[in-house]
């Protein structure tokens, strides 16, 4: 009984008083320290008190403010971007930003405009980004033109303008982007287009207006960056509009929801008298495609043909020796040599991304192809037992190659011997079936980019990323190691470049505290997702200014003389773990709280043990983990019975001891 009591005293005297301290929650978001706030679907009606005057970005939207004055936002004379959008704005007043001399951008998506006053934009000396889509413009006079003379880009999408007749007076001569798309122009005069000649290298954008007519010689001698005419019906009618223009860009797409017609080889006669180095066709369908079809495509650099139906090119397309980018994304080719690769020597850029149908890779389909660079062969069902010297041969030059997404693949020794000159290799979500111990990336010397994430990778194969001398970013997510272990001999070993180190979702129970010693330029380390315990920072011991990623792990603990090793990190995410708040990890909770500018997800870094302190931030937990009140009173009476005891005890002993002589 005397124990039990003895330990019941004790654990009274040193237990712990625990208390949530809950902070009072701002109204508004802190995203940058006095400067950048997010304020938005907070229902507010005005700016609220606890905003600070130094604010410069402010996100303002969903919340209500059906008219703006000069004193709404008066106090905040350093805003450079406000948002508004939907704030169920209907009036601006006069010099409703009067004192906002450093405004950039102002944002006033979603509002049902009923009336702006000329100066309404009075104050800004250098207001350039001017959002009013989607606020019930049918008129372009309705835009006040006061102090628009520096004036970038202006949105008017989704509005219901039917004509791009500028005022008179409206500034446009800075206008490098100019966007109209979603609204009711369905017929572009030679008098309107005529006012943006004072432009240089504008993007214009037209998309899902439907374009019926334009006016013969309307675009003539124009220059542009962009001309942007998505979801037209009949292309013949904007290529013959065009004619002699010059721009860098054409979008000429169409979108799933339009039931546009096929496109003949005639319909690209037009094209012959544009000059254009970009063309986007993406989503039609080409119904009788030929040599002819390309007749007017010979000046092209880029050219985009993502979604047309295609299941081969046609051999024989010539003058096509200035391409050099090709997009085929989601077709239906069989064989990679249907796309006549022979046609488009010059390509450094090859993209055939999510083949409709099981895409062959054949052998030296892409071999006259010598100056290719970029290939993106993903989400295309590619199957291959030996990959890939004999799909690959000749492209010596290639530097960026994407096979992710695809079926299993079977790697040999050098399986890219072919590509030296690799310096990105992505095979995520690729089963590879690597066939003996050696490395199949052994001779990519300049590689710098690996991913490698849930390919099923025998892990156990410490030569399987051997000659990586120059790789920096590896991503090993989703991949499993034995017993959930990384030993102090590991496939890691031999990356001495390695600064990113990616290891989310690999069933990690632990790592040797030697297992990242010869990786000594990491930067970045992600552990997340995972089973690992707080020992495990061990074997980050050595690093410095890391980035490091613990969320979603099973720490609970962190033990004091790991804390130096944190203090060491520029920033550590330690979210979502079932972190104890008791008197245990006093010294962590205690430095954290003091070093929370390290820290990434502070809003999800919460206490799970004990009960009365689940779900609460550890930032706001106050533990008390020296001897209460209680604890001295049962303390001094602890002290007091065992005296007594003693007392007693000596006594006994004497009289013992004398009846015994």
């Amino acid at each position: 009984m005397a124990p039990r009591a003895s330990c019941f005293l004790l654990a009274m005297m040193f237990s712990a008083s625990c208390k949530p301290i809950i902070s009072s929650d701002q109204m508004c978001t802190e995203k940058e320290a006095n400067n950048t706030y997010n304020c938005e679907n907070l229902g507010l009606t005005e700016v609220p008190d606890t905003l600070p005057n130094t604010t410069e970005f402010l996100e303002f939207g969903f919340n209500f403010l059906p008219a703006i004055e000069n004193t709404t936002f008066s106090r905040l004379v350093d805003l450079i971007f406000l948002d508004l959008t939907r704030c169920q704005i209907n009036w601006v007043h006069e010099d409703s930003f009067q004192n906002h001399h450093q405004l950039n951008t102002i944002v006033l998506t979603g509002n049902p405009l009923i009336f702006m006053a000329e100066t309404s934009l009075n104050g800004p000396k250098s207001l350039k980004h001017l959002f009013l889509t989607q606020t019930g413009i049918s008129n372009l006079e309705f835009i006040p033109v006061h102090n628009l003379e520096n004036l970038e880009s202006l949105h008017l999408g989704s509005n219901h303008i039917s004509s791009i007749k500028f005022p008179e007076n409206f500034p446009i001569q800075n206008l490098k982007v100019l966007d109209f798309q979603n609204n009711a122009i369905h017929y572009l005069a030679s008098e309107d287009v005529q006012a943006l000649e004072q432009t240089t290298n504008l993007s214009l954008n037209f998309n899902g207006n439907d374009i019926k007519g334009i006016e013969p010689g309307a675009f003539r001698s124009k220059i542009f960056q962009s001309l942007q005419f998505g979801g037209t019906l009949n292309l013949s009618v904007v290529l013959k509009g065009l004619q002699n223009s010059t721009t860098q860009s054409l979008w000429l797409g169409s979108y799933d929801d339009t039931d546009d017609q096929d496109l003949t080889s005639a319909m690209f006669d037009g094209l012959c008298e544009i000059s254009v180095e970009s063309v986007n066709l993406q989503k039609h369908t080409i119904s009788d495609i030929s040599p002819a079809t390309f007749r007017c495509f010979t000046q092209l650099q880029e050219l985009d043909l993502t979604a047309n139906h295609l299941n081969e090119l046609p051999s024989g397309i010539e003058g096509m020796k200035t391409l050099k980018k090709l997009v085929l994304n989601v077709n239906s080719f069989d064989q990679l040599c249907q796309i006549s690769a022979a046609s488009f020597p010059s390509l450094t850029d090859l993209s055939i991304k999510g083949n409709m149908r099981k895409l062959d890779l054949g052998a030296g389909c892409l071999e006259k192809l010598e100056n290719l660079q970029k290939l993106d062969l993903s989400h295309s069902d590619i199957e291959a037992s030996d990959c890939c010297n004999l799909q690959l041969k000749n492209l010596s030059h290639l530097r960026y190659l994407n096979l992710s997404y695809n079926e299993p693949l079977g790697l040999q020794s050098q399986a890219f011997k072919e590509c030296p000159q690799l310096e990105g290799l992505d095979l995520a979500f690729t089963h590879l079936q690597v066939r003996g111990p050696q490395s199949p990336f052994q001779n990519l010397h300049v590689l710098q980019v690996l991913n490698l994430s849930h390919c099923l990778l025998d892990t156990g194969n410490q030569h399987f990323l051997t000659g990586l001398v120059d790789l920096r970013l590896l991503n090993l997510q989703g991949n499993h190691f034995q017993d959930g272990s990384i030993s102090k001999t590991n496939l890691l070993q031999t990356l001495s470049s390695l600064e990113i180190l990616i290891l989310s979702s690999c069933g990690l129970l632990s790592i040797d505290k030697q297992a990242f010693q010869n990786l000594r330029k990491m930067s970045h380390v992600d552990l997340s997702y995972n089973s690992l315990t707080g020992n495990s920072m061990d074997a980050l011991s050595h690093l410095q200014g890391i980035y490091l990623n613990m969320a979603a792990n099973n720490i609970r603990i962190v033990p004091s003389h790991l804390l130096p090793t944190l203090s060491q990190q520029s920033t550590i995410n330690l979210s979502h773990n079932p972190l104890d708040c008791t008197c245990s990890n006093i010294h962590f909770i205690t430095w954290y709280k003091e070093n929370l500018q390290k820290f990434e997800g502070s809003e999800n870094t919460e206490c799970a043990n004990p009960p009365s302190l689940k779900g609460v931030k550890l930032s706001d937990v106050k533990l008390s983990c020296g001897i209460t009140a209680m604890g001295i009173f049962f303390l001094v009476v602890f002290l007091f019975l065992v005296a007594i005891l003693l007392i007693f005890s000596v006594k006994f002993l004497l009289r013992w001891k004398y009846q015994h002589i």
